[in-house]
């Protein structure tokens, strides 16, 4: 992966590019724990050889893993930064296009870039933290 800081002064705006083969979640939370984020928020476009997405399962608790296996472009994707426990989490959801037109989106578990994967991310000016909230059973933001 590649970056270029585009706003240096104010809340800090980033250009990441991805290549073929990088794994866009633990390449996105490297580059968070690299450059300190307590707090941002991205976009992105770009395409994925596999993804596996996720459905929350309020009953489980627990994500159910949608995995597709196959070439798939990255329709949408946006997200956020916050601090868990005084360390960056990535929290992702993404749509992606398939061959035949059909649409599938979810939370983003995982997702090998091929050809490119492109993000704009901006700092934000303040810290978001998430707390562990025990009726989701998740790690939410708290203002």
């Amino acid at each position: 992966m590649k970056s270029k800081l585009l706003e240096p002064y104010g809340p800090k705006s980033f250009a990441l590019v991805f290549d073929t083969g990088d794994e866009a979640m633990s390449g996105l939370l490297a580059f968070a724990k690299e450059h300190s984020l307590v707090g941002a928020h991205f976009t992105g476009i770009g395409a994925f050889s596999r993804v596996v997405l996720g459905y929350y399962d309020w009953e489980k608790k627990d994500y159910l893993k949608i995995p597709a296996d196959e070439q798939v472009e990255v329709v949408s994707l946006i997200g956020d930064v916050a601090l868990e426990k005084d360390q960056p989490k990535i929290h992702a959801h993404v749509v992606v296009g398939k061959r035949n037109g059909i649409t599938a989106g979810g939370h983003l578990l995982e997702g090998f870039v091929r050809p490119t994967l492109e993000i704009v991310l901006t700092e934000s000016p303040a810290h978001l933290r998430r707390e562990f909230d025990t009726a989701s059973g998740l790690a939410l933001i708290r203002l």
